[in-house]
């Protein structure tokens, strides 16, 4: 994909979207033909930077990282806390034409504020009490290389200022100082924070918001992307095997089925620090559910959560007819999930609709999909994420 390959799809895969993607590739092919040059697509998925996924929204993420490695544009990535923007960060880093150049990272608000912007563009002899000697900041250091901002929203109005003048001209003054410094840095931002709110309640500038904002990298939250907590538990039982020098533990089925199950505030960290936990309190060969903090073996089991479901949907469905639309089934779906804080809706009813269609179908996968709606491919993989076989057996 380095070298230029216009897409890709991971199997298996429907045949409509390669249809699709065939068409557009085609489409510009005869587009390049009148221009000069184009530029290469994307970069996969790093497992030496530990960026792990194969969801639709993780692929979109790797694409804009080939995209935007190769070029000097400024990035802003967002998303919540723990999804991986440093290392986002990193990637476009190390697959760009910086890569042998200097890459320093700053946690905005790690940094009290009346010392931030001496440690981003250092301060002169006597700017300030205790200035004993001149101090070279951050930018400086890094010139030529890349810089990361983390937690830019956390920046005082008067720091955001010189960061504008940086990005508009390259250049700013040391705090105390006259003389203009020069730099070439690349600025990569992150933020966890909605800056647009910050720009309308006059806590962020909006100059410098669209400054930043040339290229957006979205992160997905962990919970939009539960298909790839057993690619990232892998990543992570064979992580902190190597780093204990022992050999990588097994896992037992019900515990990637507790782990998807969970909300997952603080995303992938929570994940990492979560299995670290496991691996130390583990006594046997593999990992159980029993190793797990209490705080993510709280839910309910999500077979009793579905057989809950069916027990309240049943009378709702009885009445389908009368009722002429599918009103009254939510109806009665969130009536029921009201009673339970920890029930899921979509889960549950989802898992029961494979079931149901397999059964009718007597078990044939073409049909049932047809049935559902969705393809083959995509109700191989609700049957593996629910362990349904198993459930059939039992029925």
């Amino acid at each position: 994909m380095k070298l230029g390959a216009y897409d890709y799809l991971l199997k298996p895969f429907d045949v409509p979207k390669l249809k699709e993607i065939v068409s557009e590739a085609l489409k510009a092919s005869r587009a390049m033909r009148q221009t000069v040059s184009y530029q290469p697509l994307l970069e996969s998925e790093d497992y030496d930077l530990g960026i792990i996924g194969r969801s639709a929204c993780m692929q979109e993420v790797f694409k804009l990282i080939g995209q935007t490695a190769s070029t000097d544009a400024t990035v802003l990535i967002t998303g919540e806390s723990g999804t991986g923007k440093e290392l986002v960060a990193r990637a476009i880093y190390t697959h760009g034409r910086r890569a042998k150049q200097p890459f320093l990272a700053i946690n905005c608000a790690a940094i009290p504020e009346q010392l931030l912007e001496s440690e981003l563009f250092g301060h002169e002899k006597g700017a300030f009490t205790g200035a004993t000697a001149q101090r070279v900041g951050k930018f400086e250091q890094c010139n030529g290389g890349t810089i990361f901002l983390d937690e830019i929203g956390d920046m005082s109005l008067s720091t955001q200022t010189k960061i504008l003048r940086v990005l508009q001209g390259g250049s700013f003054e040391r705090v105390g100082g006259n003389q203009l410094v020069k730099v070439d840095v690349r600025v990569i931002a992150a933020t966890n924070k909605p800056l647009e709110e910050a720009v309308a309640q006059k806590s962020f500038r909006e100059d410098l918001f669209y400054r930043l904002n040339v290229v957006r990298i979205r992160l997905p939250a962990l919970r939009q992307r539960t298909d790839d907590i057993r690619l990232l538990l892998d990543y992570f039982l064979q992580k902190f095997g190597r780093k204990n020098g022992g050999a990588t533990r097994g896992v037992h089925p019900e515990v990637l089925r507790v782990l998807e199950r969970h909300n997952w505030p603080g995303n992938v960290r929570e994940l990492e620090n979560v299995i670290q936990r496991a691996l130390v309190v583990c006594k046997a060969d593999a990992v159980m559910v029993a190793d797990l903090p209490p705080e993510i073996t709280a839910v309910r089991p999500e077979h009793s959560l579905a057989t809950s479901a069916e027990e309240v949907v049943g009378p709702a469905v009885q009445g389908f007819s009368e009722a002429k639309n599918i009103a009254s089934l939510a109806a009665a779906l969130f009536g029921w999930a009201r009673s339970q804080p920890s029930a899921k809706v979509l889960p549950a009813v989802e898992r029961e609709l494979v079931i149901c269609a397999l059964e009718e179908t007597k078990g044939n996968q073409v049909q049932a999909a047809k049935l559902l709606g969705i393809t083959r491919a995509t109700l191989r993989k609700r049957i593996e994420k629910f362990g349904i076989h198993r459930e059939l057996s039992i029925r």
